[in-house]
C-alpha cells in the first residue's frame, strides 16, 4: 500500500476510513494528488473516476441515496468544487449524506493572481451542516549549517521544539475538525465541506504512514420519546374526525407494514402517498392530483382536515399544497428527525422522532376512534376516478400521457425507477405503480440538472436494476453524466423527447409564438442517437404505439451493454391531453 507523504492526506484518508467511508468519488486535478493517492492505494475503499465535477457530485449523491452512507467527492482546487454546488444543495434539501473533499493551495497563494485558485472557505454557505478549512502542515524550519560554521547547539533544541509543538497542535486541530464533519455527515444526513491545503511537492509517496490517527467511536443518533408529547397527541387525535396524514419522499421500507396497517384500519383518517413516498396499501390515496384536481369548493370543504399530519420529505404535488394552504388544517404536525417544513403555513408541532419510532409508541395508546365516513366518503370518490382515468386511457391519442402509462406498467419486477425532474415525474405522479417498485427522485432542489447522474450512480450499488425516465431536455443537459466507465449492462433510459420543455405548454403564457418556443419552450431538434454511438449506449426509437410496443418486448432484455429507448411525442398535442384529463375525470 502507497501513502501520500504529506501528513494532512494521511489523516484525512485514515479518519475516512475510521468512519467507514466505503465509496469515493474523485475528480481528476492536480493539488488534490495527495488525497487521490491515498483513497486509490487503499483498498478498504471504492473508488470512481468521473471527469466532470457536476456529474461527479450528483453519481455520488445516487451511491449515498441507496447505500444512507456518506459517499465523499475529491476535487482539485479553483472552479472545480464550484461544480458540486447543485449536488449538495440538492443533498442538503433531500438529506442526503455528501463529504466534499476540496484541495486547496496555501494561503499566501490566495488572492495573489496565482492559477486556478478561489476563495474556497466556506464556500457552501448555509447549504452544507460544517465547513472546516484544515491548516496546513508544517515545514522544517531547522537551517543547516553552512560549510565551515559550528552550529548553536541551543538554537537548533529551540527550534526543534517549537516545530513539534506547532506541529502536534496542528495535527489536533486536523482531526478534531475531520471528525467533527464526518460525524455531522451522519448525524444530520447531509452534505459537510472539509477543506484541504496542500504545498508541493504534491506526489511524493511512502510506503507506510507516519502519523497515528486517535481512534474514533461513531456516535449514533438516539431518539427518545416524550411521553408528555405524545398524551397532548392522543388527546388532539382522538377528538379530530377527519385526519389526513400527508407523506413525501421516503426511502422504501421505512415504516412496518403492521403500523401501516394499523394507521389505515382507521375511519377518520385518508393516507395521501406521493409516488416518491413508496407506501403501500389498498386503502391509501396514491395520485394525490387525481383526486385534488376536479374538486369545487363545497368538495374542499369536506376534504379539509382537523388534523394534517405530514412525514418524509419534499411534495411534488402543487395542488395539494395550494389546497391545504388555503384549507388551512387547525393542527399541523409533522414527524421526522430532520427540518420540519411549514409548507402549508400552519405548522404546530414538530415531533423529532423517525415515523417508525412515533407510531410505534402513539398508535397502542389509541384507545378512542370517534365516528366517521371521512376515509369511505373519499374512497368513493378515489374508485370513481380511477374508472374515468381507465376510459380516458383507452380513448386518447399517443401522447406524453399515454407513453407513461405503457412505460409504468411494462417496468421490470423488483425494480428500481429513477425519475427525472419536471414533467417526467409529474406524470409519473398519476399512476398508481406496482409494490414491488421502488420510486426515486431528485426533489430536494427539484432541478433538471444531475438526474441521470444520480440514476446512473443509485444503479451501481442497487441490488435491483434500475430504469430512468427522463424528459429531453434534462437529459441533454447532463449528458456528461454517459462520460462515466462504471454503467451496468442492466441500466435502462427512457427519454421522452417531445422537443422541448413540453411542461411549459400547460402553464398560462401564450403558446405558439417564437418568444415561447425559443425562451420558454426552447425547441430543438436534438436526438440521442450519436452520444449512444460515442458511449456505447444500445439505441432504439419509437414514434407510435405500434413501436413502442415493439421495442418494449424487448427492451429489459439481458444485454451486453446498457440500452437507452428514445420516445418522440408530438409536442403540440401533449398539453391538450393533460389538460383534458383533469377536465374528463371530473
Amino acid at each position: 500500500m502507497k501513502y501520500s507523504k504529506i501528513p494532512l492526506s494521511q489523516t484525512v484518508v485514515a479518519l475516512c476510513q475510521m468512519y467507514k467511508i466505503e465509496h469515493v468519488v474523485i475528480s481528476p486535478g492536480s493539488r488534490n494528488a495527495p488525497l487521490t493517492i491515498g483513497f486509490s492505494y487503499n483498498n478498504n475503499f471504492k473508488c470512481y473516476s468521473v471527469v466532470d465535477e457536476r456529474c461527479a457530485a450528483f453519481f455520488a449523491l445516487g451511491i449515498a441515496q441507496q447505500t444512507k452512507n456518506p459517499v465523499a467527492l475529491v476535487c482539485t482546487s479553483g472552479s472545480a468544487l464550484l461544480n458540486y454546488f447543485p449536488a449538495v444543495s440538492e443533498a442538503f434539501y433531500s438529506n442526503i449524506p455528501l463529504i466534499v473533499l476540496s484541495a486547496d493551495r496555501p494561503k499566501h497563494l490566495i488572492d495573489i493572481g496565482d492559477g486556478q485558485t478561489i476563495n474556497q472557505q466556506n464556500i457552501y454557505g448555509v447549504h452544507v451542516h460544517y465547513s472546516t478549512n484544515l491548516k496546513l502542515d508544517t515545514k522544517d524550519e531547522l537551517n543547516t549549517p553552512k560549510d565551515g560554521e559550528l552550529p548553536i547547539i541551543k538554537n537548533i533544541e529551540n527550534k526543534l521544539e517549537r516545530f513539534l509543538g506547532i506541529q502536534k497542535d496542528i495535527q489536533t486541530y486536523n482531526e478534531t475538525e475531520i471528525a467533527t464533519a464526518l460525524s455531522i455527515a451522519r448525524l444530520k444526513s447531509g452534505p459537510v465541506h472539509i477543506n484541504v491545503p496542500f504545498d508541493e511537492p504534491l506526489y511524493d509517496t511512502l510506503d507506510s504512514p507516519t502519523i497515528t490517527v486517535n481512534p474514533v467511536v461513531l456516535k449514533q443518533r438516539k431518539e427518545k420519546v416524550d411521553d408528555f408529547e405524545i398524551k397532548s397527541c392522543l388527546d388532539i387525535w382522538q377528538s379530530c374526525k377527519r385526519k389526513m396524514i400527508l407523506v413525501g419522499v421516503l426511502l422504501p421500507n421505512t415504516v412496518e407494514e403492521k403500523l401501516l396497517n394499523e394507521i389505515a384500519d382507521e375511519d377518520s383518517v385518508i393516507v395521501f402517498t406521493e409516488t416518491t413516498s413508496n407506501l403501500n396499501h389498498p386503502d391509501f390515496f396514491p395520485g394525490i392530483d387525481k383526486i385534488i384536481a376536479p374538486l369545487d369548493d363545497e368538495d374542499f370543504k369536506k376534504l379539509q382536515p382537523d388534523l394534517l399530519l405530514t412525514f418524509g420529505g419534499l411534495i411534488v404535488s402543487k395542488k395539494i399544497k395550494a389546497f391545504l394552504r388555503k384549507y388551512k388544517p387547525e393542527h399541523h404536525w409533522h414527524v421526522g428527525l430532520n427540518k420540519a417544513n411549514d409548507t402549508f403555513f400552519c405548522l404546530s408541532r414538530h415531533i423529532q422522532l423517525s415515523p417508525n419510532t412515533f407510531f410505534e409508541a402513539f398508535l397502542p395508546k389509541i384507545t378512542h376512534h370517534p365516528k366517521s365516513d371521512y376515509k369511505q366518503f373519499w374512497l368513493e370518490i378515489r374508485q370513481r376516478r380511477r374508472k374515468l382515468h381507465k376510459a380516458y386511457i383507452n380513448e386518447i391519442e399517443f401522447s406524453d400521457f399515454l407513453v407513461f402509462e405503457k412505460l409504468l406498467s411494462t417496468l421490470p419486477k423488483q425494480s428500481q425507477l429513477q425519475v427525472g425532474n419536471s414533467s417526467a415525474i409529474r406524470y409519473t405522479q398519476l399512476f398508481q405503480l406496482r409494490k414491488d417498485i421502488s420510486v426515486f427522485c431528485n426533489r430536494g432542489t427539484s432541478g433538471i440538472d444531475g438526474s441521470t447522474s444520480t440514476a446512473i450512480g443509485a444503479s451501481i450499488v442497487s441490488k435491483n436494476r434500475t430504469t430512468f425516465i427522463t424528459g429531453d431536455l434534462s437529459f441533454f443537459y447532463d449528458s456528461n453524466a454517459l462520460w462515466n466507465g462504471y454503467i451496468p449492462s442492466s441500466f435502462r433510459i427512457v427519454i421522452i423527447n417531445n422537443e422541448g420543455g413540453g411542461i411549459f405548454r400547460i402553464l398560462p403564457g401564450h403558446k405558439d409564438s417564437e418568444n415561447f418556443d425559443t425562451y420558454f419552450e426552447t425547441k430543438h431538434n436534438l436526438k440521442a442517437q450519436h452520444l449512444c454511438e460515442m458511449y456505447g449506449f444500445e439505441y432504439s426509437t419509437a414514434n407510435d404505439n405500434a413501436s413502442l410496443d415493439n421495442v418494449l418486448d424487448t427492451f429489459y432484455n439481458k444485454s451486453n451493454k446498457p440500452k437507452l429507448l428514445e420516445i418522440f411525442t408530438p409536442a403540440r398535442l401533449n398539453d391538450r391531453i393533460l389538460l383534458n384529463y383533469f377536465k374528463f375525470i371530473k
